[in-house]
């Protein structure tokens, strides 16, 4: 028997059961997760240094539920109330490009370990290798199935996570337990995944720059993004493409008319692109295509789009002809990916869809639909844009829920 059971030992379990026995010590709070060393995907994180969260969070750096809902939730715990926390748990944070806050020892190991020390301290349970396989209400409270075991429990959290990383154990089977307690679960695709391009071409594979991103839907602009883009040996890769992928994967999963196309002058406009190549062409007469594209772009990639243009290289500015200047400014501003799919939950860094978010109670995280039941995290219909903002939305989520349940 337990007061509260929390189902997850993820970034958001871990920190609803801190929460909750740093307000109400006289709770009996017992976590429950599958793997044996649990928090797996806090020590992959940004690159094994965990980008805890972001300068400024706001419900746009996030999708999927709806934005008042998303706001109400983080203003649980503003950044900067989770700075000061991560600061009590001995994990300084630092900023970097972007507003990313890492931990000042560039570790991903001194979160997770500061988080399992914390969770000790507050006289937490923690039962590792024990996975929840079912859960059924009672007439007591909920009754949490193991392979061995019943478990009584007052109250729930669901914290399993989505299903990006299933290796770290967001497998999907808490979205499975959600269903049977009446939700109704958004169609999941991976989020922050890198995508699979039709054709590769090896010059370009580890080159990376800045681009403007469109996914264009039903012949319209879905979402336009700018960052950095990496070629890669499968497509692409890169923040801009990561926070992409779930557009494009939304719109498949949707049997939508899809595709993507790459600014490489970011910011410019055909027009503009088209007039500054007419006018270097009467300034530099006699430089080559190849040499003026590499002024802007890396050498290969002016090769690739000359190639793919069949333009010759080393052709002079006064012999282009009007027509191929003008086929190059639309190919420079409007180049096109040929997205076949995403790397999938295994490389995906978050998952999209889930746990419908207005089947909860914002200012509680508590179910509509199954009274005693806590939804945080992953799991949910949100999922936020690369640069901390997934963690803190396990931040915010667990903070609310663990108030209302002390309550």
């Amino acid at each position: 028997m337990t007061q509260v059971a929390i189902v997850g030992a993820g970034a958001a379990g871990l920190a609803t059961g801190i929460f909750i026995r740093r307000l109400n010590p006289a709770l009996s709070v017992t976590l429950f997760d599958g793997a044996a060393k649990p928090g797996a995907k806090i020590l992959v994180s940004g690159g094994s240094r965990c980008n805890v969260t972001n300068v400024a969070v706001t419900e746009r750096d996030f999708w999927g539920g709806k934005p008042t809902i998303i706001r109400r939730v983080l203003r649980g715990l503003p950044v900067t109330d989770t700075v000061a926390w991560f600061a009590s748990l001995g994990v300084p944070l630092h900023e970097e490009a972007h507003g990313k806050l890492f931990p000042d020892s560039n570790r991903s190991r001194d979160v997770l370990d500061a988080l399992m020390r914390e969770l000790d301290a507050s006289g937490a349970t923690l039962r590792p290798s024990t996975r929840i396989t079912a859960i059924t209400r009672s007439p007591a409270g909920f009754v949490l199935q193991t392979p061995g075991e019943s478990i009584h429990a007052d109250v729930v959290v669901l914290a399993t996570g989505g299903q990006s990383l299933p290796k770290t154990g967001s497998d999907g089977a808490g979205l499975a337990m959600a269903r049977d307690l009446g939700h109704r679960i958004v169609p999941t695709t991976p989020a922050l995944a890198p995508l699979i391009v039709e054709r590769t071409a090896p010059g370009v594979q580890g080159v990376a720059h800045d681009v403007d991103l469109t996914v264009w839907v039903d012949g319209s602009v879905g979402v336009r993004l700018s960052g950095a883009l990496l070629w890669t040996h499968f497509g692409v890769s890169g923040p801009v493409v990561l926070d992409a992928s779930r557009h494009w994967l939304r719109a498949a999963l949707e049997d939508r008319a899809v595709r993507v196309t790459v600014n490489l002058f970011p910011g410019e406009s055909f027009e503009r692109v088209d007039a500054d190549w007419t006018a270097r062409a009467v300034a530099r007469p006699r430089t080559s295509l190849h040499t003026t594209l590499t002024d802007a772009l890396p050498a290969s990639l002016a090769s690739l789009v000359l190639q793919h243009l069949q333009l010759d290289e080393t052709t002079p500015l006064a012999h282009l002809a009007r027509s191929d200047r003008r086929r190059l400014a639309h190919a420079l501003v409007e180049w096109p990916l040929a997205v076949t799919g995403s790397r999938g939950y295994n490389y995906a860094e978050a998952t999209a869809g889930g746990v419908a978010l207005d089947e909860l109670n914002p200012a509680s995280m508590e179910s509509r639909r199954c009274a005693g039941l806590y939804l945080v995290g992953e799991m949910l219909d949100v999922d936020g844009r690369i640069g901390g903002f997934n963690f803190q939305w396990a931040w915010s989520s667990a903070r609310v829920a663990a108030r209302a349940i002390i309550t």
